[in-house]
């Protein structure tokens, strides 16, 4: 589906200054197919620096507000939701295996070919995820999540949604990641290309990570969202409270820790999905 991308955020722009039910409908429902076809992503790579298409995110906001509640019946468990947001139907032209057993794909969500999606999982409007990725059991992709090319979702993962305030960046994992079973990746946290975060490990905007190869905190920079490295391999630590009455009884605060950064051998540990799909 070809359309001129500028056309649509100039068209977004005029609408943003009225409120007019309609014609705001009309625009969402011009959008929602280029974010199911990958034309257009709420967050993009521009020359090194991860960039929010604020006003996608607000367009996806007004099929929430303008959507009638619709009864879908036609599944063995009937669900109540917006008739603008319905379940995203595939074919087998979309060479995307979905397992059975109760996964579920929200339309306005892009799920590129030589994905796997193990049940039950979910992902929500505005995720993207790039070629071969495997999404296990349980595991949930947030709305506007950015997911790259062969990542891992182990089982039940969870990938936070970040769908307002529309200027704030989604979540994002970028190629040849192995996200570990239990974990949490939340607020905006960015996970470069090929770390390794291993179970349990929890990641918020405020959760600072030990790099114990220099010796250093990373945290969350003023206007910056938490930025896992290239390559890290994280693993759940903790850390214990420096000062008053914490400090006297041996209190630890939960930390993220990388241990080490990954090599050929790390990546051993991965050949699994690979012989999945």
């Amino acid at each position: 589906m070809k359309m001129d991308i500028g056309k649509l955020k100039e068209e977004f722009e005029l609408l943003s200054k009225e409120e007019n039910e309609a014609s705001r409908l009309t625009l969402f429902y011009k959008v929602r197919p280029l974010l199911e076809g990958g034309q257009l992503r709420v967050a993009e790579k521009i020359e090194g620096e991860w960039k929010i298409n604020s006003w996608i995110k607000s367009v996806i906001l007004w099929g929430f507000k303008y959507g009638k509640m619709k009864e879908y019946s036609s599944t063995p468990l009937p669900f109540y939701d917006k008739d603008t947001y319905p379940p995203r139907s595939f074919d087998t032209s979309d060479n995307i295996r979905i397992v059975p057993g109760g996964s579920s794909v929200r339309s306005g969500a892009y799920v590129a070919e030589g994905t796997v999606i193990m049940p039950p999982s979910y992902i929500n409007v505005g995720a993207y995820i790039d070629s071969g990725t495997m999404i296990d059991s349980n595991a949930l992709v947030g709305s506007c999540a950015q997911i790259g090319k062969g990542v891992h979702l182990s089982a039940a993962s969870q990938i936070g949604g970040v769908l307002e305030p529309v200027g704030a960046l989604p979540v994002i994992v970028e190629d040849d990641v192995f996200i570990g079973g239990n974990c949490g990746i939340y607020e905006g946290t960015i996970i470069e290309k090929g770390a390794v975060i291993a179970s349990g490990v929890i990641l918020t905007g405020s959760t600072p990570i030990f790099d114990s190869t220099t010796g250093e905190f990373i945290g969350r920079e003023e206007q910056k969202p938490l930025m896992v490295p290239a390559g890290a391999v994280v693993v759940a630590g903790s850390r214990p409270v420096e000062r008053g009455e914490g400090k006297r009884r041996g209190i630890q605060l939960y930390t993220p820790v990388i241990v080490k950064y990954r090599d050929s051998q790390t990546a051993l540990s991965t050949t699994l999905e690979e012989i999945l799909r």
